[in-house]
């Protein structure tokens, strides 16, 4: 028989491991090094092992940048519990310090309770713990010296804004308002523990007592009572004050006038024609901090009475500008340069408004810096400037914060709710636009907690 002659190698038949290992090739876009003289070369460069190996490589590498996404997000979400789980121990651990023996622990737990709450959001955690702070910052009140009287009575206020005004810091105060009353009616208590106080009642019933007519009206005459006595003598002579007393008028006189905002026409009537005179005299105060906190609060009830009539006028009207006028352009040069600028700065802006109703509007920016993430806060009368005023003072640098997510304060400034609780998009307004929207916005709260005032007038 003769002999068949060897021929080329047939191509890989269908079905067969070489055509399997050709189509997993061309899938994965994997070139191969094949000889295609004569048709396809018996061998390859690569092996059928490598070609499974970058097969899987390509397709882990897919799956392996997504679970990367993953992990990261979830690391992050575990690094803010374990930082937020850290912070909450510190926090429970100063608690535990209001009750330690030393003073020196007290103090250094209450200033880190007070940067705390001055610039974070605390409410689930303080709601189930209010009760046990309010008790550390009593016995505080009643057993600690100065020093620690004045640091409870400020983190007292910070645990009434942190509460959110409601029920649960009514309760609070009303556990509190005794002893607070007591140490700022005390003139053997420290000056800087009556100064906080006087603050602390006149926040605190901003916030919590703002609906009581009773509690307000007390609270009010209780001010009165401290800052009356810059008031001048039956002789038209301003008496002799005392190391630490223009502080604590000063700081009365400041709480009293944020209370005023509150009150009822017919009590705004008598505030007015009480107060205004004897304030004018107090101009010529020798402490600058007080001039400028008597001036601040002629504007306001100045712009009080102006909003009950439209023909209001200051008694002696021609008297107060040219006092306001000499206070504007002081040069005297026994004075602290900054005390002069400061004075020279608010005494034309109180001028200016005495003489041609004008307010010097500011603008106070928070939030992102993103254009639907920043915030504004116009403050464009005397009486938001007083509110603003009271909390920035209290809360210093962390107001910002508490401008962009507190509840209360964004209620009382009239800014609406949270970013959180609706669409960034609405954010971007028009700047007038959210400008005339914000003092629409606080006169009417204004107006909504003030109701009571008719109902109260009997009270007043």
């Amino acid at each position: 028989m003769p002999k068949n002659k060897k021929g080329k190698r047939d191509s890989a038949k269908p079905g067969s491991l070489r055509q399997e290992v050709l189509q997993l090739q061309l899938s994965a876009k994997i070139p191969l090094k094949a000889a295609v003289k004569n048709g396809f070369k018996g061998e390859t460069d690569t092996s059928d092992d490598e070609v499974a190996s970058e097969v899987l490589s390509h397709h882990s590498s897919a799956s392996e940048g997504a679970s990367a996404m993953e992990e990261s997000a979830g690391a992050r979400e575990v690094d803010e519990r374990t930082e937020q789980e850290d912070m909450e121990d510190k926090l429970k651990q100063c608690i535990d310090n209001l009750m330690d023996k030393s003073t020196k622990t007290r103090l250094a737990a209450l200033e880190s309770l007070r940067r705390a709450f001055s610039s974070k959001q605390l409410y689930d955690f303080l709601a189930e713990r209010r009760i046990t702070v309010s008790d550390c910052l009593e016995r505080s009140l009643k057993k600690g010296g100065a020093e620690e009287q004045a640091a409870a009575a400020t983190l007292f206020v910070l645990l009434c804004v942190q509460l959110g005004g409601g029920d649960e810091a009514d309760e609070c105060f009303k556990m509190l308002l005794p002893i607070l009353t007591y140490i700022l009616m005390d003139n053997s208590a420290s000056m800087a523990a009556r100064q906080s106080c006087a603050r602390a009642l006149g926040l605190c019933s901003y916030i919590c007592a703002a609906d009581d007519g009773e509690d307000l009206i007390k609270v009010l005459a209780l001010l009165e009572s401290v800052f009356m006595h810059s008031y001048p003598n039956g002789e038209g002579t301003l008496p002799t004050s005392r190391p630490g007393g223009p502080g604590l008028h000063g700081a009365a006189l400041q709480a009293w006038s944020l209370l005023v905002t509150l009150c009822p026409t017919s009590k705004l009537t008598k505030l007015l024609d009480q107060h205004l005179p004897k304030l004018q005299a107090c101009l010529e105060s020798s402490d600058v901090n007080y001039r400028i906190a008597v001036g601040e609060t002629i504007a306001l009830l100045v712009e009080l009475g102006r909003d009950m009539d439209e023909q209001f006028e200051v008694e002696d009207s021609e008297g107060l500008c040219q006092c306001l006028k000499s206070l504007a352009t002081d040069g005297n040069k026994h004075r602290a340069k900054t005390d002069r600028r400061k004075q020279r700065s608010i005494f034309r802006e109180v001028l200016h408004y005495i003489e041609r109703d004008e307010f010097t509007e500011e603008t106070i920016k928070f939030g992102g810096t993103g254009i639907r993430t920043e915030q504004r806060f116009h403050i464009d009368n005397w009486m938001k400037r007083r509110s603003y005023d009271a909390f920035r003072q209290l809360m210093e640098s962390g107001v910002r914060e508490h401008l962009k997510f507190n509840h209360l304060l964004r209620d009382i400034l009239g800014l609406g709710p949270p970013p959180s609780s609706f669409a960034l998009a609405c954010l971007p307004i028009v700047h007038h636009e959210k400008h005339h929207y914000n003092s629409a916005a606080f006169k009417a709260r204004t107006k909504q907690r003030s109701k009571f005032r008719d109902k109260r007038a009997d009270v007043m």
